[in-house]
């Protein structure tokens, strides 16, 4: 059974933080569905999420800027939404097995709550903020160094740091002189757990099609299937002479 005090350990913070905290440590560790279900639990972790997100992202732009001292801007905007997006965040709390620890409804969990990649996303960040609310910046700062900023190597060897609606538009800008837009094809969930779907058009003909927890995200998810896909719908458009 994974407990808080194997957590702790496996990120090398003393355990007595929690002891001191536990309030903020178990709000972090609590998701919105667990409160609707339950008369005795009364705080769940998006406000901690809220704070979490900022205080991340500050970390990593300190970070890149004094690392990265030749890059540009945009160079280091591209770098940071890689370590913080959803999919790093995610593999990152996987890792630790954070999602054993998190509090949700029946229901939730028979969804395979425990392994949604937006659930363990927000999870990392309500426990960032539950970190900088409890054991100041340096703690925190500390705790992403050592398990999210690890991740920027593979993100450069690898790429992974290219956008894909930048480097969609950018393919069709340039072969088809055609600009790439997004329009929403369904919306289904309850208001706390809504999903998207996108499609990704040229002209009036739909190119992708993806699905997310934001509209960002399915406009993600819809442009990365649109160059998967190219080769079905790159001879439907004329390219630029």
């Amino acid at each position: 059974m994974k407990s808080f005090e194997s957590l702790f350990q496996k990120i090398n913070l003393d355990f007595s933080l929690f002891k001191e905290h536990e309030v903020v440590f178990l709000e972090a560790f609590t998701h919105r569905s667990a409160v609707n279900e339950s008369s005795t639990i009364a705080a769940q972790n998006e406000r901690l999420e809220f704070l979490g997100d900022a205080v991340l992202e500050l970390v990593v732009t300190e970070f890149l800027f004094q690392n990265f001292p030749d890059k540009p801007e945009g160079d280091m905007t591209n770098f940071r939404s890689a370590l913080v997006k959803k999919e790093t965040l995610a593999k990152v709390a996987r890792n630790l097995e954070m999602g054993l620890l998190l509090s949700m409804s029946k229901g939730e969990e028979r969804s395979g709550g425990r392994e949604k990649d937006y659930l363990l996303a927000n999870l990392l960040e309500a426990f960032i903020g539950a970190i900088y609310l409890s054991g100041g910046y340096k703690l925190t700062q500390k705790f992403v160094k050592n398990f999210i900023l690890v991740e920027l190597d593979e993100i450069l060897e690898h790429s992974l740091y290219i956008d894909a609606k930048s480097e969609f538009q950018e393919v069709t800008q340039g072969d088809f002189g055609i600009t790439p837009s997004y329009s929403v094809l369904d919306s289904f969930g309850k208001d706390h757990d809504k999903t998207f779907v996108l499609g990704a058009f040229l002209e009036k003909q739909k190119v992708g099609e993806g699905k997310g927890h934001s509209k960002k995200e399915a406009q993600i998810e819809a442009a990365e299937n649109a160059l998967k896909n190219i080769s079905e719908w790159k001879s439907l458009f004329p390219r630029k002479k």
